[in-house]
């Protein structure tokens, strides 16, 4: 593939991140919190942005609420303990009350909904619904990860007289920790910005540690969602399907 092949297939992996809704929140997001972290809590032009990026994301997440009442009501893998499904689903319940408290928010805020006092209670409710299931998410993680290792375990038993990296069921379980590792570190940092935007430590928690950690966490937001598998690129392996149906890499090759 030539390198205007090449930078081609990247622009098209480009556009075809920013043109998912849930990626532009993300971006959004790393705005929101790096201004968060810029301002201090100090007036100023970061806040402003960090107030007008806030409401803006709130559009992105109409009716996402969907999506989690789905996975609430979804099966769950088999063979996976009872403690981890209630966590899992508890999960999911705390976050779509979130999502669909922070609409109500949302209109408050934008003046459609008049009772400003009834706004900021269900504002405090839905970001306290936000911290409980990033303490689910942080729970399920540290369970999964202590399964995976279990797994893993005993599986370099079994390739203990051969190369454990050149198996194939070994690689994927070391992905899926990376990931779970990742997905644990991001919903640590989640808690201590919920803490942050309630105030419930505000001499420890400052707005700058609230817009540090919430910078962080949207990074790694960004990075987990640019691995996903969608329609027509796979990321995580670097292949894209072209208009007309042939398979390219997604990485540059001057030959």
């Amino acid at each position: 593939m030539s390198t205007l092949d090449a930078t081609r297939a990247e622009l098209a992996l480009v556009v075809l991140y920013l043109n998912k809704a849930e990626a532009r929140d993300k971006i959004c997001r790393a705005i929101q919190y790096g201004s968060k972290f810029l301002s201090d809590g100090q007036p100023g032009t970061a806040q402003n942005v960090d107030k007008s990026t806030s409401l803006a994301r709130k559009v992105f997440r109409l009716f996402k609420f969907v999506n989690d009442l789905h996975g609430l009501i979804s099966p769950v893998p088999q063979g996976t303990p009872v403690p981890l499904v209630l966590l899992g689903k508890s999960k999911n319940a705390l976050l779509s009350t979130f999502l669909f408290l922070d609409q109500i928010v949302w209109l408050g805020r934008t003046g459609i909904y008049k009772n400003k006092e009834r706004a900021e209670l269900i504002g405090r409710i839905s970001l306290f619904c936000w911290m409980g299931s990033s303490i689910c998410t942080t729970l399920v993680e540290l369970g999964e990860l202590g399964r995976l290792s279990a797994s893993m375990k005993k599986l370099e038993k079994r390739l203990k007289d051969s190369d454990k990296y050149k198996n194939e069921e070994y690689r994927v379980k070391l992905q899926n920790s990376n990931e779970r590792t990742l997905a644990l570190v991001k919903a640590g940092m989640d808690i201590v910005v919920a803490v942050g935007l309630l105030q419930l430590a505000p001499k420890k928690v400052t707005p700058r540690v609230t817009g540090a950690f919430g910078f962080v966490s949207s990074l790694i937001s960004c990075y987990q969602f640019s691995g996903k598998k969608w329609h027509g690129i796979d990321v995580s392996s670097g292949l894209y399907v072209d208009t007309v149906g042939r398979c390219g890499s997604l990485a540059s090759n001057n030959t």
